[in-house]
């Protein structure tokens, strides 16, 4: 089978590309950056695209996906595209402190259930969920479509497996972001924490199978069941990762 066009199934029905492309980048990254890259990704093989509302960048990356249409490079029902709606994400109040409210997560998902049945989706999932709640969604009286995927950060060093196991009893897609390491932001991530491509394991199994080390992490997730997202905006590593 081409591994252009390798699919997992939904709960739904719908069909979901196993590998994904990760638009997210940085704020100092310009923006026009994700239009090239995911012109070159679509050019390589990939057909699930992955971006939100909070990278600031779909216009861009729609640009890349309509002139790869225009082209005649992929028919719009080729490509599985995942948005993340909401506006403001992380509000803060003027000293700069997060501000917390208390949203209760069953409303946002009839409002997403509201937009499958209007045929604005296709599917609807989550991110981020542990388990406590998406048990508050499959429980929910009244239900009438669970979520069909949770993506989540995982990898290696974060490899999820209690939530993995859970997902996959419930039907529930795992997808993987951050499959490489996380991006390593200051305001995240301890700047000490060891680097996840620098691992020894990683770096002695790329060395038997003449692989990179981002390519044995990708497939690690592949063997698990697990849908991945890869992300790069360099040529050369995005036609790697396909």
């Amino acid at each position: 089978m081409n591994s252009k066009q390798q699919t997992v199934r939904l709960s739904d029905g719908h069909f979901i590309p196993i590998l994904g492309f990760g638009t997210y980048a940085p704020e100092e990254v310009p923006k026009s950056k994700a239009t090239e890259a995911t012109k070159i990704a679509i050019d390589a093989g990939f057909r699930h695209i992955d971006s939100a509302f909070l990278y600031q960048n779909e216009e861009e990356v729609g640009l890349a996906i309509r002139s790869k249409i225009a082209e005649g490079i992929v028919k719009r029902e080729d490509i599985f595209y995942t948005s993340k709606p909401g506006e403001n994400y992380l509000p803060t109040d003027e000293n700069g402190k997060f501000i917390f409210d208390t949203v209760d997560l069953r409303a946002t998902w009839e409002a997403m259930e509201k937009c499958k049945d209007a045929g604005l989706t296709k599917s609807i999932g989550v991110s981020n969920f542990n388990r406590r709640q998406l048990e508050m969604i499959l429980n929910k009286p009244g239900l009438k479509h669970k979520p069909v995927c949770n993506q989540v950060e995982c990898h290696p060093y974060l490899n999820q497996r209690k939530l993995l196991d859970f997902c996959k009893s419930k039907d529930i897609v795992l997808v993987a972001y951050s499959a490489l390491g996380s991006h390593r932001e200051k305001k995240w991530v301890d700047q000490n924490s060891p680097i996840l491509l620098d691992d020894p394991v990683l770096g002695s199994m790329a060395k038997k199978y003449k692989r990179t080390p981002a390519l044995i992490a990708l497939r690690y997730q592949l063997q698990r069941g697990v849908v991945v997202l890869a992300k790069s905006f360099t040529e050369k590593r995005i036609k790697e990762n396909m």
